[in-house]
């Protein structure tokens, strides 16, 4: 098969694509549109998809494993209609075990659970960009503590699924303080760091950059904890060398996001 990119996603607030949670029609449609056109990117249809999902933390990097996982509807408060929202994609045991192989071959520890459902950093915006359900799905947890290093470790490990046919998405947001995400004081603080975060994805050392993140302009302000950036980490690392490629630059609430692929 031909070599599949690698991409960082905005997964957006809660079920924003299935419920109204009031999010401003331009915004919801152009971030609607951006996750529709993603399988656009690849180069044929992918054998299977590997997410690693901001919403998924454990001590050491676990993958799911159920051949049929559940729904794992892990926001609150929104209307009923959003824990209805069904994306039956199977799941991919095989994938999982090679994975893991992948991840002993360099001495990073590694764990499976068979019970792990898809939650919404994985499900949402993989319905919108893949509404059939039919490819296989496997989730990848963040390990914690949220090393940038180590994730792009973990990116490095997987890069060879890439020529397997995996497309390997993180989904997170790239602004994500969410005392600040609703009342408009936050957007200054997205801009900056947006801007940072553009730059660098796109910089000869991004790496090297993306490891030093802490000191870029705002960047507490925009992640107090960085779950929604991590996953960015592991798509850098399975990127390698390959040029990112700045595929949305948009807003959610008002704050500024991004979306990149690698490859």
């Amino acid at each position: 098969m031909s070599r599949m990119p690698t991409a960082y996603v905005p997964h957006g607030g809660g079920p924003w694509p299935f419920v109204d949670i009031g999010m401003p029609r331009p915004e919801y449609d152009a971030l609607l549109g951006y996750l529709r056109e993603l399988p656009a990117i690849l180069p044929e249809r992918p054998k299977a998809l590997l997410v690693v999902t901001a919403h998924w933390e454990e001590r050491v990097a676990t993958v799911s494993t159920s051949p049929a996982p559940p729904m794992l509807y892990d926001y609150y408060g929104f209307p009923a209609a959003s824990y209805q929202v069904k994306w039956p994609a199977p799941g991919d045991p095989a994938l999982a075990r090679r994975v893991r192989d992948l991840l002993d071959g360099v001495s990073i520890p590694s764990n499976e659970d068979s019970a792990r459902g898809y939650d919404h950093g994985t499900f949402v915006p993989m319905k919108v960009a893949f509404p059939a359900a039919e490819v296989p799905t496997v989730q990848l947890s963040l390990v914690a503590g949220l090393d940038p290093e180590l994730h792009l470790r973990v990116g490095a490990a997987l890069a060879p699924l890439r020529d397997e046919g995996v497309f390997i998405v993180g989904s997170g947001m790239s602004y994500h303080n969410l005392r600040k995400f609703f009342d408009g004081s936050g957007i200054s603080d997205s801009r900056s760091f947006d801007a940072w975060l553009r730059d660098t994805l796109v910089s000869p050392d991004r790496d090297a950059q993306l490891r030093r993140w802490t000191a870029a302009p705002a960047a507490r302000a925009s992640h107090p904890r960085e779950e929604h950036l991590v996953p960015l980490m592991v798509a850098a690392g399975a990127a390698g060398g390959d040029k990112a490629r700045l595929d949305f630059g948009g807003t959610v609430f008002g704050l500024a996001v991004t979306g990149v692929s690698f490859g």
